[in-house]
């Protein structure tokens, strides 16, 4: 894949990579050390001084990646030359690990490239848990990865939780913290970070509801934690779910937290087209 533009003004090649194409300066400097920005297809330094109707090109290559490419199932929601973005089931790893070097989003991500000859590489713009399942958006390169985490993403879960809300709506506004060492999960502490989730109720069951849940700051673990502060935790949830939530989660045979990355909204990084995806996936 390559970036183009042509010029429409006078000015700095640097000036028409950061304004009108909105590189960078890592990238920048990445590809100007290996020559790598063209002008009218000759390379050319970044004080370069462009006229208008010049053709300005940067081919976007990316490294091999370090893990092996594998075919798997892949549920696709949305594609083109910039972007991908996929529906990740639940028990799925986002990337490799020491412990788990195979079969995971990325592998599979990887073996897709190979198999439709796609020059692309995994850049998830968005994160889930092992067992957090729903939409996973990916740039294809470095550059479209960029400009995704710098414009704002509103994302939208949908959780089972023991117990519900008495109110229809709300925010829960309470400050997460990492436990003592050696745990790894969260707790709500008043020396945690500033945390914001804004919540829905969809639908009310005898035990158990249905919430939209719409994190506005993005903590390690957010929702179920705040779930489980504010007394309703998310069913199969084995970490912060209390013992009755997890008798319940046992009885119904949840072995994970049922909350699904429902819905992702955002602004397409090249065409600026207003963007929602949904995911496949449904709360039972």
């Amino acid at each position: 894949m390559q970036l183009t533009h042509v010029a429409r003004r006078s000015g700095r090649l640097s000036s028409f990579l950061r304004e009108e194409m909105e590189m960078s300066a890592g990238l920048m400097n990445r590809l100007k050390w290996q020559d790598k920005l063209y002008v009218n297809g000759v390379p050319q330094h970044t004080d370069y001084p462009v006229a208008p109707g010049d053709v300005i090109t940067v081919p976007l290559e990316e490294p091999e990646p370090q893990y092996p490419a594998q075919e798997g199932s892949l549920t696709i929601l949305y594609e083109d030359e910039h972007i991908l973005a996929v529906d990740k089931p639940a028990g799925m790893l986002i990337h490799p690990s020491r412990s788990q070097f195979t079969d995971t989003l990325a592998n599979f991500v990887a073996g897709y490239y190979q198999k439709t000859g796609q020059a692309a590489a995994f850049h998830p713009v968005t994160r889930l848990d092992r067992d957090t399942f729903g939409v996973v958006l990916l740039g294809k390169n470095s550059h479209t990865h960029a400009l995704l985490s710098q414009n704002p993403l509103e994302k939208t879960y949908e959780a089972l939780v023991y117990g519900a809300p008495t109110q229809a709506e709300g925010v829960i506004d309470a400050p997460i913290a990492r436990r003592p060492l050696p745990s790894l999960l969260r707790q709500v502490s008043p020396e945690g970070k500033p945390s914001l989730t804004r919540y829905r109720v969809l639908s009310r069951q005898e035990k158990t509801a249905v919430l939209a849940l719409t994190p506005v700051t993005g903590r390690t673990h957010q929702l179920r934690v705040h779930c489980a502060y504010m007394g309703f935790p998310i069913v199969g949830d084995p970490q912060y779910g209390s013992p009755e939530s997890q008798a319940f989660s046992k009885e119904m045979g949840a072995a994970t937290q049922l909350l699904c990355a429902k819905t992702l909204r955002f602004s397409h990084p090249i065409t600026k087209t207003p963007m929602e995806i949904t995911s496949t996936y449904t709360i039972p």
